[in-house]
């Protein structure tokens, strides 16, 4: 394995019944970046991400961390998982009944028995302070914070072990343009905070071309194109262009 690529999908594959959704994805990951995945609404975007973390197993082929296999067919090695990755899900997946820094110290119990009391309020004050929130937000609980807000407290949970691998399900979704370049900006800063490595899934080519070292895209169940923003702009890839131009005339319905 090249030392460069932290993570490797080797040929993974996963259907849902008679649906074949992931074909024979095959892409590698380079320490330190972030990767973002574009392709249509239900193309199995997320499925590659529940694949990495360890919900789902492929049917076949494998996820690689550090040339280690953490996924395969009949096997997931949770403890590696658990240690090294954190995920902001695509509705942030805060627990109603606890509040900011309950979901925040719950994230830690899980991984980390050994912390007490005074411990686990100082992880959640430093958490709050990287994603730029007063302490205080602590206290307050899921049904009191807009959309924006849960996305960043999710990101707080996530990032409360520093891992060195950040996974990202749809970030900006149901966000308004102000809201989700906030979100945008958290994404970088914590790559440069964490040094972490970041798989960003989205449709949102705003966000794409903001955050993104590459960009791969998924279509039919594969990856059909990988480069960086400058040479996803200028691909000749129809199925590229069609889905950058069709992003194109949303936002000018949209304006």
């Amino acid at each position: 394995m090249n030392g460069d690529h932290l993570i490797e999908l080797k040929h993974l594959q996963k259907s849902f019944g008679p649906q074949k959704v992931l074909r024979d994805v095959n892409l590698e990951i380079r320490r330190g970046e972030t990767m973002v995945i574009i392709g249509t609404s239900g193309g199995g975007k997320s499925v590659i991400l529940k694949h990495c973390i360890g919900l789902l197993q492929p049917d076949g082929g494998e996820v690689v961390v550090d040339g280690k296999v953490i996924s395969s067919k009949g096997h997931i090695d949770v403890k590696t998982i658990r240690k090294r990755m954190g995920m902001l899900f695509q509705g942030a997946a805060l627990f109603d009944s606890m509040n900011v820094g309950e979901n925040i110290k719950f994230a830690v119990r899980e991984h980390e028995k050994q912390h007490s009391e005074a411990d686990l309020d100082r992880i959640v004050a430093e958490t709050l302070h990287m994603i730029n929130l007063n302490p205080d937000f602590r206290f307050k609980m899921p049904s009191e914070l807009s959309g924006g807000m849960k996305k960043r407290l999710g990101l707080a949970r996530a990032i409360a072990l520093k891992p060195e691998i950040l996974l990202y399900d749809e970030p900006t979704t149901g966000l308004d343009p102000i809201t989700s370049d906030v979100i945008n900006d958290l994404i970088i800063d914590m790559q440069a905070k964490l040094g972490a490595t970041n798989i960003v899934v989205t449709h949102d080519m705003v966000s794409a071309y903001k955050i993104a070292d590459r960009i791969a895209m998924l279509l039919d169940g594969r990856i059909i194109f990988v480069g960086t923003p400058e040479e996803t702009r200028a691909t000749s890839n129809p199925y590229v262009q069609q889905f950058i131009l069709g992003q194109r005339k949303l936002g000018a319905e949209t304006e």
